[in-house]
């Protein structure tokens, strides 16, 4: 592992950024500071296939007419092309008003438009209309931060969450597990288990591995640092925290899907991608199949056009979204436009998805793009949130780029925000990465006070240029342990403007404040670096 040292000697280099990928290079999935996110997206980083196309919605009843409701026709013909084995169905040119949401319950689905200006699917109720309430005690809308007009969730997860009345769990209906994992350490693929006949090549699996109520591995996934040591973890994240009484069941363990690359022998199985984390003896840990789920299934070329719904008071929202991946893996939106949201994109307990060419726009967002419990390795790039044409209301928020719940390996790549900030939300997500970013910085963070840190280790915030003369939520080498704040261009100071959740040193970098990096793009420099 790099010496800190080393990066105070990268700080004073011409060109810190170009010093610190040679150092990452060195060791990819072991740098103090630096997340190895070269394999985030679709099928580790791979384009979409393109795919044949099965059926029209018109051959299923749709049409563009503006009066009928071709919600029916919709989920006819993606479920025709799912229970045949996959495809394309394709929504030729038009508007067409849909009364409830979508429905992806099948792997290696596209449903495809003929280009965001020619196909629009105009969605004339909310959530709360068109499908069903889903309401906490206190009376927030859960179709705040999840949930989507076209909604990409297996039918066994959708059931659960139903007959929960959407408050019990919302990620992997794990099945068996099919091998325990000896101890390892960050950076290892190659692991020891107990027995290999369980698994083979190519498959994905769940990497399980215990949350002890010691909040031993929370302190970890913070870096070690002396301020995580010392943190009162049962009293300031309940929600985290085994045996604290208020721990949201999804953080019981830790979860993250990846995939089998090979199986040496009978004992050893080497996975696709580095552990971010290690593998210590009091975090027991196993191998678990990943149950139903939806996978290299897509939507592409077209707007989702939500009625205009007045934007609510925070968290009050009935559900105006766009597209949501529940508990899925290998999925994609491409070219994808969302109008007059609360929720654009959503990550829920997602992994290895990839948003390209998408945009945000119309009135007031909420939530432009939420990534939560426990999403893994997404990819979103080149990526637009217009100026609203309402602005956000008193009483409101818009985030902006959100990731929180112990969501790790997350990239948001060549973007443009002319609104939001970016939101991390407490709840200790580690290891992500926004980069070769344009915005107004005009959001605001959020989370819940019972979360916790707002931060854990090796957040990287890289080539950054902000219009509003704001560092806020940007510049954050005062509260993110072990980070990088790298090339941040048009703030007046380096103030991140967030309460602090760590005393003492947080053995963190912050570099090239006010000039451009050689190094512009993290993500692409990391895929191209040879290592």
């Amino acid at each position: 592992m790099p010496a800190l040292a080393d990066e105070a000697a990268a700080d004073r280099s011409p060109d810190a950024s170009s010093a610190l990928l040679d150092q990452w290079a060195d060791g990819p999935g072991t740098h103090p500071l630096i997340p190895d996110v070269s394999r985030a997206g679709h099928r580790l980083g791979s384009r979409p296939p393109r795919g044949e196309i099965v059926t029209r919605v018109t051959d299923h009843g749709a049409r563009a007419d503006g009066t009928t409701d071709c919600a029916p026709a919709f989920n006819a013909a993606l479920r025709a092309v799912g229970e045949r084995g996959g495809g394309v169905v394709l929504v030729p040119r038009g508007t067409y008003l849909l009364a409830s949401p979508v429905f992806v319950h099948w792997s290696g689905v596209v449903l495809r438009g003929a280009g965001r200006e020619a196909t629009v699917l105009h969605f004339s109720r909310t959530l709360d209309d068109g499908y069903r309430q889903a309401r906490q005690s206190n009376g927030n809308s859960r179709w705040s931060w999840t949930g989507g007009q076209i909604w990409f969730v297996a039918a066994e997860r959708r059931a659960r969450s139903e007959a929960e009345d959407f408050a019990g769990t919302e990620g992997w209906l794990l099945g068996d597990t099919l091998a325990d994992v000896a101890p390892a350490a960050r950076g290892q693929r190659t692991l020891l288990v107990s027995a290999t006949s369980g698994l083979r090549a190519g498959d994905m699996v769940v990497l399980e591995c215990d949350n002890p109520p010691d909040a031993s591995l929370l302190t970890h996934l913070a870096g070690d640092v002396p301020g995580a040591l010392s943190y009162d973890w049962p009293r300031r994240a309940p929600q985290l925290v085994t045996g604290s009484g208020g721990q949201y069941v999804q953080y019981a363990t830790l979860q993250w899907p990846v995939r089998v690359e090979a199986v040496l022998g009978d004992r050893l199985v080497v996975l696709a991608q580095a552990l971010k984390h290690d593998l210590r003896p009091g975090w027991p840990a196993r191998l678990r199949a990943i149950g139903p789920t939806v996978s290299d299934s897509g939507v592409e070329h077209l707007t989702i056009r939500n009625e205009p719904v007045a934007m609510t008071a925070h968290n009050r929202h009935p559900g105006s979204n766009g597209v949501c991946f529940q508990a899925v893996h290998d999925c994609w939106a491409s070219g994808v436009r969302v109008e007059n949201c609360d929720l654009g994109f959503g990550f829920t307990s997602a992994k290895s998805v990839t948003l390209s060419d998408v945009v945000v726009g119309g009135r007031a967002v909420h939530h432009s793009f939420a990534c939560r419990m426990q999403s893994h390795d997404n990819l979103v790039e080149d990526f637009v949130i217009e100026e609203f044409t309402v602005p956000v209301p008193s009483g409101a928020i818009h985030h902006g780029l959100n990731v929180e719940g112990l969501s790790s390996g997350n990239v948001w790549r060549r973007g443009r925000m002319a609104e939001g900030t970016f939101d991390t939300h407490r709840a200790l997500p580690f290891e992500n990465v926004r980069t070769d970013i344009t915005l107004v910085n005009n959001g605001r963070v959020g989370g819940s006070a019972a979360s916790g840190p707002l931060f854990g280790a090796r957040m990287a915030h890289w080539n950054v240029r902000s219009t509003g003369d704001s560092a806020y939520a940007v510049a954050v080498a005062d509260v993110a342990p072990r980070s990088v704040t790298l090339g941040v261009r048009g703030t007046g100071d380096t103030a991140s403007g967030l309460p602090r959740d760590f005393a003492g040193d947080l053995q963190n970098l912050a570099a090239q404040q006010g000039s451009t990096p050689r190094v512009t793009d993290l993500y692409a420099a990391q895929r191209d670096h040879p290592h």
